[in-house]
């Protein structure tokens, strides 16, 4: 075989893993739990915060560095809980600040580090401050915490402009002032039950700054930052129609009024302040859905956040070139800034990559996929292409992301029934669009048990499929070949040979199908193609699937280290 000729990615250099003083949250693997999906200990269908408690063990088994939860923060869950309706304190359905920090303290005992989600953007409805600014009425104070504008036409019944939601449908509602008359509109780039705050305003600004504090103060390490991108409005509110079948929160698309304005940043410079109080390296995610590696790297200057999800990353297909190409950009784009590149294949808000990687049709982010969708998976296809995918993305310097559930190779839920979904998305769009339900269905533990050992008395917010009875972790716990198997494997040896610290040097004399690169002491080879390819010499390391007459099948990666 060709030796193969070396070309370097720079990324940069800040010690090894296991460097004391070395930032945490530049080599991190974070596990996203959503907790309402997570487990349930009390038996009322939705997980809580003593069901996390109650599995930390089984998360330092797996290995990972981080837990980052989706908000459990008072709300009357409109949105499954991205609409808070008190930022300070636990909402009843997940338990209280003491099962808080009982969780967190467990947590901290095992080396494991929590982030909490903010969702700042907007408030839910059922907020304090929007209860008062509907009394107070306009050109009030209280009003002028949110976005309430007059509206156009003789009468004020034209909403201020043609902007719509995220999940469908205007993104202006019209409310009913204290006299009973119609009166002004508010924006809401969510669901209606989500105003959105005016950030212009200092009583906003001053409010987040104590719920930060209020937190930090608890002992959390760092936040995710919901709709990052958002908070901040073009002057004058232009009108804007974004382009057909595009994502639903902008990553496909610049220069819009509402996504990504400079002002963001102004906000981000001051929250990086608030952190910078506090030890122990806290850290700030952002959620910002923009076009390239190169604009989301804005978020993660030296001065502002400290990591941003890369979701051009996750959007990119199972083609070498395309992913070749995007990790290029995101080592240069991200380390110009001195900030880590992050890597993520699935969350709550997409299609679980198990299915999304052998999708055959468009599938716009948010509209996921279900019972009429053109274009379904394979399951076989999509759960190899899973492991492949992984077994790529871990082999990266930097930070990873992985998601409740894909480390048991969780398929997207297709057939939900109707009558069951709860997504806004699909209520506001009529159902033409199934939303994020089938990403979020309870996971499983156990085979043999009620809810498969989510929940103990067999409810769930939202019905479990057969098929979680094969993927169950206590059965994959003791198969070598299973999918948790591989996902340990992983971790550990990222973690010891300090792969997040390392260097990405491209390895060029392969096929175009075949992504290849080395990263410290090991070779890593990826076939998204369709005919197998020779393997180099080396010891295997890892394997995402079975290997076939010394070659690497198709849909496969494998770790190699040097012989």
């Amino acid at each position: 075989m060709t030796t193969p000729t070396p070309e370097t990615t720079p990324t940069p250099e800040h010690g090894t893993d296991a460097t004391p003083g070395t930032e945490w949250w530049r080599s991190a693997v974070i596990y996203q739990i959503y907790p309402r999906s997570f487990a349930d200990s009390s038996g009322d269908g939705v997980g809580d915060l003593r069901g996390v408690t109650a599995h930390l063990d089984d998360l330092a088994s797996l290995g990972v560095d981080a837990l980052w939860l989706s908000p459990f923060q008072v709300s009357p869950q409109k949105d499954a809980g991205y609409d808070v309706a008190d930022y300070c304190d636990v909402d009843p359905i997940f338990g209280t600040l003491a099962d808080f920090d009982e969780m967190l303290a467990g947590a901290h005992a095992r080396g494991i580090r929590i982030i909490v989600d903010l969702v700042p953007n907007h408030s839910s409805d059922q907020h304090a401050w929007f209860q008062q600014a509907l009394t107070a009425g306009p050109g009030s104070a209280e009003r002028a915490r949110y976005m309430f504008r007059d509206g156009k036409g003789e009468h004020g019944e034209v909403p201020p402009n043609n902007w719509e939601s995220v999940f469908g449908g205007p993104a202006w509602t019209r409310v009913t002032e204290p006299d009973g008359t119609p009166g002004q509109w508010y924006l809401h780039l969510f669901d209606a039950s989500q105003p959105d705050f005016d950030w212009s305003n200092p009583e906003v600004r001053e409010m987040f700054r104590g719920v930060l504090r209020f937190w930090l103060d608890r002992g959390v390490d760092g936040f995710r930052v919901d709709v990052a991108h958002g908070l901040v409005k073009a002057d004058g509110l232009p009108d804007y129609t974004p382009p057909a079948e595009t994502g639903s929160m902008g990553g496909e698309q610049a220069d819009v009024p509402y996504w990504g304005q400079p002002g963001v940043h102004e906000i981000w410079r001051d929250w990086r302040t608030v952190l910078e109080e506090y030890d122990d390296d806290r850290a700030l995610c952002a959620e910002a859905w923009m076009p390239s590696p190169d604009i989301t790297a804005q978020w993660v200057r030296p001065d502002e956040m400290h990591q941003a999800f890369n979701f051009p990353y996750l959007e990119t297909p199972w083609n070498a070139p395309a992913l070749r190409e995007v990790i290029t950009d995101s080592l240069r784009a991200f380390g110009d800034v001195g900030a880590p590149a992050t890597w993520v294949l699935s969350n709550h808000d997409v299609v679980r990559h198990a299915s999304r990687l052998a999708l055959t049709a468009e599938n716009p982010q948010g509209a996921g996929i279900g019972p009429d969708s053109p274009g379904k998976p394979d399951p076989v296809i999509g759960l190899a292409r899973a492991r492949a995918a992984t077994t790529l993305m871990l082999a990266l310097p930097g930070s990873a992301y992985l998601y409740q559930g894909e480390e048991l190779g969780l398929p997207e839920v297709i057939d939900l029934p109707d009558e069951a979904r709860q997504d806004p998305t699909w209520f506001r769009t009529n159902g033409e669009r199934y939303g994020r339900d089938g990403c979020r269905v309870p996971i499983p533990w156990t085979t043999h048990a009620p809810a498969y050992g989510f929940s103990p008395d067999g409810d769930t917010w939202l019905p479990q499929p057969e098929e979680f009875a094969t993927l169950a972790r206590d059965i994959q716990e003791t198969d070598p070949d299973s999918t948790l198997w591989l996902y340990r494997t992983l971790l550990a040896e990222r973690r010891q040979r300090h792969l997040g610290t390392g260097t990405l040097t491209w390895l060029n004399e392969y096929r175009d199908d075949i992504i290849a690169f080395r990263n410290r002491d090991l070779t890593i080879l990826a076939n998204t193609g369709t005919t197998p390819a020779p393997l180099p010499p080396g010891t295997l390391i890892a394997q995402s699937g079975p290997l076939t007459h010394n070659t690497l099948p198709p849909d496969t990666t494998i770790w190699l280290a040097d012989a």
